[in-house]
């Protein structure tokens, strides 16, 4: 517990980067898709499965940095076909590749890689102050989920899938998200509340549908943590399992809805 705690804290200047954004916050979450997705890649390696490093790295750069020179949705679709094709064409070596290896490359560059770079398209979006209710959703949700469920936890949410997590957890989880993202749109946003406090409760559902996602690759892994980056947290991947999740919705969200 308190190991968490500290970790915690130690986290706290990741959000002057999310303050300040623009290339700062590129930055970061370039950061966090590239050694995410090499958490991935080694969670994949522990069931003889090889994912295409290569890929994922080059996709990565050609995804932030050819986002930032062409901002346009167009540029996007060019990317996924571009990684699909890559993801296939590494199958072509029947003697050194198997289905199951491209497959995991393709799912671990979109996964992690193409997940997290929505929260650049946040950025620049026309509310770039909802990429603030992505953390809300996202560790509001976890934090209260973790005392919730200490507290009053009796029924498991998902026993073989992850065995800690109950549901009364996962509701009071839910309860913290949509106050915190109602406060923070009424301080932030005044004009957004409404929008804001659903954000809370449907980003809280993303939130911890990522984070259950998450562990259900760790269980057909066989592994605990996806890393040990981030002591009591485990790896950059299991703390950003559910802003992975929550932050396309919140991004798709304000593209329709706001």
């Amino acid at each position: 517990m308190k190991t968490r705690v500290i970790s915690g804290l130690l986290l706290v200047p990741l959000l002057v980067v999310v303050y300040f954004g623009g290339p700062l916050l590129w930055a970061l979450c370039f950061l966090i898709a590239v050694l995410g997705f090499r958490e991935f890649a080694g969670g994949f390696e522990k069931i003889d499965v090889k994912v295409d490093i290569k890929i994922g790295y080059g996709a990565a750069v050609l995804l932030y940095i050819g986002g930032y020179f062409f901002p346009r949705p167009d540029f996007l679709l060019l990317w996924i076909v571009l990684v699909m094709a890559a993801s296939f064409f590494s199958m072509f070596q029947l003697e050194r590749k198997k289905l199951a290896d491209g497959m995991a490359t393709l799912i671990s560059v979109l996964y992690v890689v193409f997940f997290s770079y929505h929260m650049v398209l946040i950025d620049r979006s026309q509310a770039p102050l909802m990429i603030w209710l992505v953390l809300f959703a996202a560790f509001g949700t976890d934090i209260m989920a973790y005392f919730s469920g200490y507290l009053f936890g009796k029924h498991k949410l998902s026993p073989k899938i992850s065995p800690k997590k109950t549901v009364e957890g996962a509701i009071g989880g839910t309860i913290g998200s949509i106050v915190l993202c109602t406060i923070a749109g009424y301080i932030m946003m005044p004009d957004l509340i409404l929008q804001s406090a659903l954000i809370g409760l449907l980003g809280s559902v993303a939130a911890q549908l990522g984070d259950l996602t998450a562990s259900m690759f760790k269980r057909n892994m066989g592994i605990k943590d996806y890393g040990d980056l981030i002591p009591g947290h485990g790896g950059v991947l299991d703390r950003f399992d559910s802003v992975l999740f929550a932050a396309p919705f919140v991004y798709y969200f304000v593209l329709f809805a706001v």
